[in-house]
């Protein structure tokens, strides 16, 4: 009896050896599968974009067919473009999850407003684009506008700071709310001398990596901003970015046009991983301090 125990004991100890090294091999194969593709494709982009970065890329406005040039009004416009949308979702998305995660914790409103909030965060961005050309752009008589591509990031931005403002203010430990309570501090002191001076790391890596996201948007732009071919710092007309002018460059059958859309994606590409890298390094120095 006890040998017949041991055998299955044995059967089974070895079938999970089995699952799981198979488990192990295909995850690995996966993993591996995912790098040689982005190794591929960060080589393609590198080796097609160095050639294309130079002065006149950051100091010229993009040109006529033909015609060397640059992208300055593009980089130009995505930053005021960025900058806007970031200064407009930043300050609605912390009140909107500071009010989630000290007020509607546990109400239905609250449950609504995540569930919201969830569907706006994997909304496809060409129909967050489509809903601001009609709420604004008709609205102005078809008129578009740096400040309309604006409000069109702005709907990405929400969504990312509403979500990690949230969670990183119910990280907070509930003690801090108590002890300061209970020296009669008044609640809004509490949530701004306290909770976000604990939660502000995580805050702004929120931030940042909605700054990323956004850099690379196209298609709400297409719809709101339009594009420039000229320099332009009038917010209230058709401004460049960068991932308009990729999308009109990378398809075009000029060669000065296709090197400088793979000029500036490797530019855009470099941002978005230096502030990725910005993101993380704030997140290490918090845990670093903490500990």
């Amino acid at each position: 009896m006890a040998a017949s125990t041991r055998d299955v004991a044995e059967s089974l100890y070895r079938r999970r050896r089995i699952k799981n090294v198979v488990a192990l091999v295909l995850s690995c194969l996966a993993a591996v599968f995912g790098l040689v593709f982005l190794a591929w494709i960060l080589w393609t982009l590198v080796s097609r974009g160095i050639g294309a970065i130079n002065l006149t890329l950051f100091t010229h406005d993009t040109p006529p067919p033909m015609v060397e040039g640059g992208l300055r009004n593009a980089f130009f416009g995505s930053a005021v473009m960025s900058l806007m949308a970031i200064g407009i979702g930043t300050p609605l998305g912390i009140a909107a999850g500071t009010w989630l995660a000290e007020y509607g914790r546990n109400t239905r409103l609250g449950t609504a407003v995540r569930f919201v909030n969830d569907i706006l965060l994997s909304a496809p961005s060409i129909v967050l684009g489509l809903f601001v050309y009609t709420l604004v752009v008709m609205q102005f008589g078809g008129s578009f506008s740096a400040i309309a591509g604006s409000i069109a990031l702005a709907f990405i931005v929400l969504p990312v700071v509403l979500r990690t403002t949230d969670e990183m203010l119910r990280l907070v430990p509930a003690q801090m709310r108590e002890a300061a309570l209970s020296l009669g501090v008044p609640q809004w002191k509490v949530t701004m001398q306290v909770l976000y001076r604990s939660a502000l790391p995580g805050i702004v890596t929120g931030i940042l990596l909605a700054l990323a996201r956004i850099s690379g948007e196209t298609a709400p732009l297409l719809f709101t901003a339009f594009g420039n071919q000229y320099w332009s710092t009038d917010v209230t007309g058709p401004m460049a970015s960068v991932p308009l002018v990729m999308y009109q460059y990378a398809g075009s059958p000029y060669v000065t046009w296709q090197d400088l859309a793979w000029g500036g994606a490797l530019v855009l590409t470099l941002f978005v991983l230096l502030t990725s890298l910005v993101a993380r390094a704030v997140v290490n120095r918090h845990r670093v301090t903490h500990d």
